[in-house]
């Protein structure tokens, strides 16, 4: 076994395989950008090395700056976690030739799989079923339309060496797919300097659904059931759950059976995924092999009781697999959601800064976190905006799901946007519940995007009552200062009124031994709860109902977050609702009439000029953030009146683009 090991990695999965390491014993060397030198991992580790500055390029993906670090510490093996050099042929060929292990599959495998051409003809040839298509390179947009009508729209342009969602798009028309293919390749070679573009049949109602398997130099290979990953935007995962609702026994033994073909096929030996798609009538179709381990490795080792990391490790350092097929069980249900610094409200733009505050949810049995930052730690624009990775297991699929939702109310995350209100909102939802999932689910259920009125809405008496629980004590305290100036001392009443929006609730409030009895039209809410000045986060019980919300106290009220919905609560004694009625609000101002940039990014295209007159639908500028092209277009007839920024500016959200001479306005 190793002594020591180096993470070519950053954030939570850096800090995972530091965690399975000092489990066994393993010495861990951190490398780290200037961006995150200061971040939880790098402090995790044994050691750490910095490799370079802030842009990956400079830095995550310097195959000689990472060989210096492994000699100057001494490490003998190497895991590459995900994304980066996870499954770069040339960095498992360099480590090879230093002596050094690769906690990964071998350089054929990681070749072979990591061209999803190549990877598509070896599927083919080794029995596994795959999607009708184009596999070999696309030259140009016109050659991408014979291609698209000649299997038949809907298409996948897909970038060869792609991976993410990056460089994919699904075409309609020749139209469609004449920009695709110029925004496939362009993110493609941005993403991983390989411009190459392939096509495959789009298959619709698929789900996404994935297999895990676990081999070992030694001929052994085993799979470890399967996970669905259909809830996507924008090819990326949002939530994955192990098992599969839809799958039978036959049809997962047949996916598993073919995805262990594969892996011989290759010599695999790691933990790796053969990812398919699956129709409505459970024939599925090969689409990938990763040849690492998966972002959403969790969910399976939440149901096999097995440890991924600690597999790969042993099995680098020639160790036979402890387990055969026969020896997986598979226990209960477990969900992954992915929790992004991003903003859902505003079209999932990314968020960057400061986590100024950060709180968890309680790790138990049901509860796991995965997350490589921590309070004060900054979300960076130059990696994903991953936050954490919340995972939770049940019994059930209805208990993993429950269990969710009360540990998304355990977080609390201020300093950036976050999308907690949309894993809310897409594990309450009815259809996800009954599991009628496919990679459509987002864009079908949510077709105009995502909106406040999206969340689901609990009992809005709970939230009220237990708001009005606690200004009974924010009040009770202030009454108890001393040396008041007189006629203008804090009174204690019993008699308030929460302002809900437009909604008024008239409530009274009685403090007893243990907790409250707050009466609304009739009605007694009875509210327990240990909370103190300055948390953040209350825990209480309402009626023998456990509750966990957020609230933070503001200037005229308190700002309240529960089970995704973020509400603001005035509350005032009686006359002062009365009056209410009679409060101004401040409109906003108007800036129908400029282009702003929807996130931070870069400007990489501006498409007008001053006094261009430009037609509803005709693209205005692209804006680049993660490495994701966002071309931005006009939803009005207008002219250009001024051009305020220019090509290569970095621009801040918000921050106007252009301005035009009469009504109009783009997004």
């Amino acid at each position: 076994m190793f002594d020591k090991i180096l993470i070519a990695n950053r954030g939570e999965i850096a800090c995972r395989v530091m965690k399975t390491a000092r489990r066994m014993g393993i010495k861990t060397v951190a490398v780290h950008s200037d961006a995150d030198a200061l971040a939880l991992h790098v402090r995790m580790a044994d050691e750490a090395i910095r490799i370079g500055t802030a842009p990956s390029a400079d830095s995550y993906l310097r195959i000689d700056r990472l060989l210096s670090a492994i000699k100057a510490t001494g490490a003998q093996a190497v895991h590459p976690g995900y994304g980066f050099l996870s499954e770069n042929a040339e960095f498992a060929k360099a480590l090879a030739e230093a002596g050094v292990a690769f906690i990964g599959p071998g350089i054929k495998a990681i070749s072979a799989m990591g061209d999803k051409i190549t990877s598509k003809r070896l599927a083919a040839e080794a029995g596994v079923n795959t999607i009708p298509g184009y596999t070999d390179v696309i030259d140009g947009p016109d050659h991408a339309v014979a291609i698209a009508r000649e299997i038949g729209y809907p298409v996948m342009l897909k970038a060869s060496a792609g991976g993410g969602g990056k460089g994919m798009r699904v075409v309609n028309n020749d139209n469609e797919c004449r920009d695709g293919f110029e925004r496939a390749t362009n993110e493609a070679i941005s993403s991983f300097g390989d411009g190459r573009v392939f096509a495959e049949k789009f298959i619709e109602e698929p789900r996404h659904i994935e297999i895990q398997i676990m081999a070992d130099q030694h001929g052994h290979v085993v799979y470890l059931g399967e996970r669905e990953c259909s809830i996507q935007r924008r090819h990326q995962k949002v939530i994955e759950e192990a098992p599969s609702p839809f799958l039978d026994p036959a049809t997962r033994k047949a996916m598993g059976e073919q995805a262990v073909t594969l892996a011989k096929a290759v010599d695999y030996a790691s933990a790796g995924t053969v990812e398919f798609i699956v129709d409505a009538n459970k024939n599925f179709y090969f689409l990938e092999m990763n040849t690492r381990l998966q972002v959403e490795h969790p969910v399976t080792e939440m149901i096999t009781g097995l440890d991924l990391v600690e597999m790969m490790i042993r099995v680098a350092a020639g160790e036979e697999l402890s387990i055969r097929q026969k020896d997986i069980k598979l226990n209960g249900w477990a969900l992954e959601a992915r929790v992004y610094a991003e903003d859902p409200f505003r079209k999932f733009l990314p968020s960057v800064g400061r986590l100024v505050r950060y709180e968890a949810p309680q790790a138990t049995e049901h509860v796991r976190v995965d997350t490589g930052i921590e309070e004060g730690s900054e979300v960076s624009i130059y990696y994903d905006p991953m936050i954490a990775k919340l995972v939770t297991w049940g019994p059930t699929r209805a208990a993993a799901i429950e269990h969710m939702n009360d540990a998304l109310d355990g977080y609390y995350i201020r300093g950036v946007s976050h999308n907690i209100s949309f894993l809310n909102a897409l594990i309450a939802h009815e259809r996800f519940k009954a599991g009628r999932l496919t990679t459509n689910f987002i864009a079908e259920e949510y077709p105009d995007g995502f909106h406040s009125y999206d969340v689901p809405q609990s009992d809005p008496l709970i939230p009220v009552t237990i708001i009005a629980c606690l200004h009974r004590r924010h009040m009770r305290r202030g009454a108890g200062i001393s040396g008041q100036i007189r006629r203008f001392e804090t009174h204690l009443s019993d008699n308030w009124v929460v302002i809900d929006t437009d909604k008024h609730y008239p409530l009274t409030v009685d403090e007893l031994d243990g907790g409250f009895e707050v009466t609304h039209e009739g009605r007694v809410h009875r509210i327990t709860t240990d909370w103190r000045f300055g948390e953040a986060l209350v825990r209480a019980n309402v009626n023998g109902v456990p509750i966990t919300l957020q609230v933070d106290r503001e200037k005229t009220g308190y700002r309240l977050f529960h089970r995704g919905s973020e509400r603001r609560l005035l509350v005032v004694t009686p006359a002062s609702a009365a009056l209410t009625a009679h409060m101004l609000e401040k409109i906003p101002p108007d800036m129908s009439q400029f282009l702003l940039s929807p996130m931070p990014g870069l400007l990489v295209r501006l498409s007008v000029v001053e006094g261009d007159e430009v037609k509803i639908g005709e693209e205005l500028a692209v804006v680049e953030a993660m490495k994701m092209e966002n071309s931005l277009r006009a939803t009005d007839d207008v002219v250009v009146a001024k051009v305020l920024v220019k090509q290569g500016d970095s621009l801040a959200v918000d921050q106007p683009i252009l301005e035009f001479v009469r009504e109009g306005k783009a997004n």
